[in-house]
C-alpha cells in the first residue's frame, strides 16, 4: 500500500500528501522539503506507517511558501513572512516589500557591474569608465579617530554602519566631528580576503581624541591618527552602486583615470560617506570612491 492509499474512514476529513499536493499544485517532494525545513508541517503523521496527512486549510500556507521561494527568498525570510501572514497580513506585506526593495537595489547594482564587465571584456572598457566622472579635491590635515577590523565582504556593510555609529558617538568626547566619515581599505576585501578595513572620522580635539582612545584600550582596535593634507581623486556613486561587487567598477574606474594621467597613488583606497545613509534612496549619491594621489 502506498502513502496515498493510507487514509481510513476516521481520517477522511484529512488529505493524503498526494491529494494535498494536487490541491496545492505542488509536488509531494516539495511538501516533504517544507516539512523538513519547518515551513509547513503535516497536520498529522501516522506513527505506525509514517504517512503524512494535511488539512485543506493548510493549502494557502503551502502556496504562499511556494510563491515566496519563486522570488528566491531565503528560507529564514520565508518563515518570517509566512508567520506574519497568519497574524497580520499588512505586516507580512511590509516584510515582502522590504525584501523586494533589497533585491531591486542589488540587481540595479549588478546591472551596472555587468555593463562595465561587458565593455571591459569586449575591449571597450574606456567607454565604461566614462560612466564615472572622476574629479580631484584637496583635503586639509586632519585628526581622525579610527576603528579597524578584519572582515569579509558579506560582513562589511553591517560593520561599517556599526563602527561609524560608534565613532560618531565618540566624536562628542573629542570636540565634535570636523568632516565626513570614511572607510580605508588597507588590503582587499572580498568573499575570500578580509582586509583589514579602517573606519575613520575627523575630529576637532587631538588631546581629547587620544584620551578617548586610551580609555577604550584595544577592545575595538580603536586609535587616533594625524593625517597630513593630501589630494584625492574620486568618483561619486549612488547608494545602489555601493553594494558589493558592483562598487568594484567605481574603484577600477578611478584607478584607470589616475594611470591615464600619469599620477601616482599615494595611499590606500577609501569610501567617503558624505550624507545620511538611512534616509538616502537607491539612486541618491551617498559616497565618494577615492584614492590619495600625487
Amino acid at each position: 500500500m502506498t502513502e496515498d492509499e493510507g487514509v481510513d474512514v476516521e481520517r477522511e476529513e484529512l488529505l493524503t500528501i498526494g491529494a494535498f499536493a494536487a490541491r496545492a499544485r505542488l509536488s509531494a517532494k516539495a511538501l516533504r522539503l517544507y516539512d523538513r525545513l519547518g515551513l509547513l508541517a503535516p497536520d498529522r503523521v501516522d506513527e505506525a506507517s509514517g504517512y503524512r496527512y494535511y488539512r485543506g486549510s493548510q493549502t494557502e500556507r503551502a502556496r504562499l511558501v511556494a510563491l515566496l521561494r519563486q522570488l528566491d527568498m531565503p528560507l529564514a525570510r520565508v518563515a518570517e513572512v509566512v508567520a506574519a501572514a497568519e497574524a497580520d497580513g499588512e505586516r507580512a506585506a511590509d516584510r515582502l516589500a522590504a525584501y523586494w526593495a533589497d533585491v531591486e537595489t542589488r540587481v540595479a547594482g549588478q546591472r551596472t557591474l555587468a555593463e562595465y564587465l561587458r565593455g571591459r571584456l569586449s575591449g571597450k572598457g574606456s567607454d565604461m569608465y566614462g560612466k564615472f566622472t572622476v574629479e580631484t579635491a584637496d583635503v586639509p590635515g586632519q585628526v581622525v579617530i579610527t576603528e579597524t577590523r578584519h572582515t569579509l565582504a558579506d560582513e562589511l556593510p553591517a560593520w561599517i554602519g556599526a563602527s561609524l555609529d560608534r565613532l560618531a558617538a565618540a566624536a562628542r568626547e573629542c570636540g565634535g566631528a570636523t568632516g565626513a566619515p570614511y572607510v580605508v581599505y588597507h588590503a582587499e576585501v572580498s568573499m575570500e580576503s578580509d582586509g583589514p578595513v579602517e573606519s575613520c572620522l575627523p575630529v576637532a580635539d587631538e588631546a581629547a581624541a587620544r584620551a578617548w582612545a586610551a580609555a577604550r584600550g584595544r577592545s575595538w582596535e580603536t586609535g587616533v591618527r594625524v593625517v597630513p593634507a593630501h589630494r584625492l581623486a574620486y568618483t561619486r556613486i549612488t547608494k545602489a552602486q555601493v553594494a558589493f561587487p558592483q562598487i568594484l567598477a567605481a574603484f577600477e574606474a578611478v584607478g584607470q583615470w589616475i594611470a591615464a594621467r600619469g599620477l601616482e597613488q599615494a595611499g590606500p583606497s577609501r569610501e567617503v560617506y558624505f550624507t545620511d545613509w538611512d534616509t538616502a534612496g537607491p539612486q541618491d549619491p551617498v559616497c565618494d570612491v577615492a584614492f590619495p594621489v600625487r
